[in-house]
């Protein structure tokens, strides 16, 4: 389980999240919903030791992720898909993957993980030789998955995966995000089309300003009358 305990994070003066308090079932996904500025990204940058902690405590399956550099972090099965995916433009497919798998301590094992992803995910088999930033966008998103699966995480962080992608992608997207669920990989997902996000989670948290405003059962929070009205539309 993910744990996350008075959290705040600050950016000088400004207080980007505030006694945030949150839990990630093994196995299960959440979603963090909420409008742009809200703190969901900082809350993904904390966990993966990417930004300074002021105060409060994180733990992953009883591990203290305290002040661990991000690499540390990564070894202990946390991977970390950044908005806007943030491929190795210069490097080709595979050799973005090659990185996803730097911390695999075995190394024999990282043929059988890079193929396990070109499984997944077809065309990037066939893209193999074909460097990162000449892929289009929907593609890229493959690849920054792809990336973080070579690895073998327990716990995937996904920040704004639908971001800037066609429907159609965005959909075939959030079909990969509910295999990686079904193989029993923990997901947290932030994602600001909420509809997709109370859809494909099992709970759900809304942080509005640096604090958790709701949090929930997805279902529920879908039917919420707040949770309507800010996000999803509704009169």
């Amino acid at each position: 389980m993910l744990r996350v305990e008075g959290l705040t994070v600050r950016y000088g003066n400004i207080v980007a999240l505030h006694g945030v308090d949150l839990e990630v079932a093994k196995g299960s996904t959440v979603a963090l919903i909420g409008a742009n500025g809200a703190g969901k990204t900082t809350l993904l940058k904390a966990i993966s030791g990417l930004v300074p902690v002021a105060s409060g405590t994180m733990t992953w399956a009883g591990t203290s992720l305290g002040r661990l550099p991000a690499h540390r972090i990564v070894a202990l099965g946390i991977s970390h898909i950044p908005e806007g995916r943030r491929v190795f433009p210069g490097l080709t497919v595979l050799e973005n993957l090659r990185v996803g798998a730097k911390v695999v301590r075995d190394r024999r094992k990282v043929p059988a993980a890079i193929e396990q992803a070109f499984e997944m995910f077809p065309l990037l088999k066939s893209r193999a030789r074909q460097q990162g930033g000449t892929l289009s966008g929907g593609e890229q998103q493959m690849l920054a998955i792809a990336r973080a699966l070579v690895c073998g995480p327990s716990l995937l962080l996904l920040d704004e995966p639908s971001l800037g992608l066609a429907p159609i992608v965005v959909e075939a997207v959030f079909d990969t995000i509910r295999r990686i669920a079904r193989e029993g990989v923990t997901i947290l997902l932030v994602e600001q089309n909420a509809f997709l996000a109370l859809e494909v989670a099992d709970r759900a948290y809304v942080l509005r300003t640096g604090e958790i405003l709701l949090a929930g059962e997805a279902h529920t929070l879908a039917k919420d009358p707040t949770v309507q009205s800010l996000y999803l539309g509704a009169a």
